[in-house]
């Protein structure tokens, strides 16, 4: 029986995804003399935002760009993505109603994180918020922390997210992955079925309706 839904930020609880990359390539632009391409972004996936910017900023700017970065990504927000997507706060609510517990995973930092949960109105939503590093992707030692928190079994925990990476993450805690796939493309879509099959999902009620089977009241 699942006992704690846990739920990754960007791209599952909202199309925060586009918007996180634009203000990226803004915030650090006038520090690198040009705009990052996709694939220099790419290599920064999995840190927070503090070190992403660490990756291609130099360190005498680093600070500032951080600083430029918050800036932009909060107008950035109100513009491109001012709330959730539709069902995810019911699908909260309904969980917490049947007494789950409910968490947040992110790989953001907690400056980003809370002007997002901020925007959204869901700063109250989550019994634990576990952001992201600057070095590294933490989501299996996240799920570690919760699994000890909780005194719960490996099996009572599932994670939901939109990443390959986020399948790895869980195999690695032990946890199952529920693969967010609402907001992503055909060929990514594709990826995570291969990775992770019977455990994708393409909208919202359909996870829904899967996690009200697997937890009672």
């Amino acid at each position: 029986m699942i006992k704690l839904v846990a739920f990754d930020l960007d791209g599952t609880i909202g199309n925060t995804l586009p918007m996180c990359i634009q203000a990226f390539k803004k915030a650090t632009q006038p520090y690198i003399g040009h705009e990052l391409s996709d694939e220099e972004m790419v290599h920064t996936f999995g840190l927070n935002e503090e070190g992403m910017i660490g990756c291609v900023v130099d360190e005498p700017y680093r600070q500032q760009a951080l600083n430029d970065f918050y800036v932009i990504y909060k107008e950035l927000h109100q513009e491109m993505c001012p709330i959730p997507f539709e069902g995810i706060r019911e699908l909260i609510a309904l969980l917490k109603q049947k007494g789950i517990i409910v968490a947040l995973i992110t790989g953001k930092g907690i400056n980003s994180c809370d002007i997002t949960l901020k925007q959204f109105n869901m700063k109250d939503s989550f019994a634990k918020v576990i952001t992201g590093n600057a070095e590294r992707n933490i989501k299996s030692e996240a799920l570690k922390e919760l699994l000890h928190d909780y005194h719960l079994a490996a099996n009572e925990i599932v994670y939901v997210g939109d990443a390959l990476s986020d399948i790895t993450e869980c195999r690695k805690a032990n946890v199952m992955c529920l693969s967010a796939a609402w907001s992503i493309s055909q060929s990514e879509a594709t990826a995570l079925k291969n990775s992770n099959p019977k455990n994708v999902f393409y909208s919202i009620p359909s996870l829904s309706e899967y996690l009200d089977m697997r937890t009672f009241y």
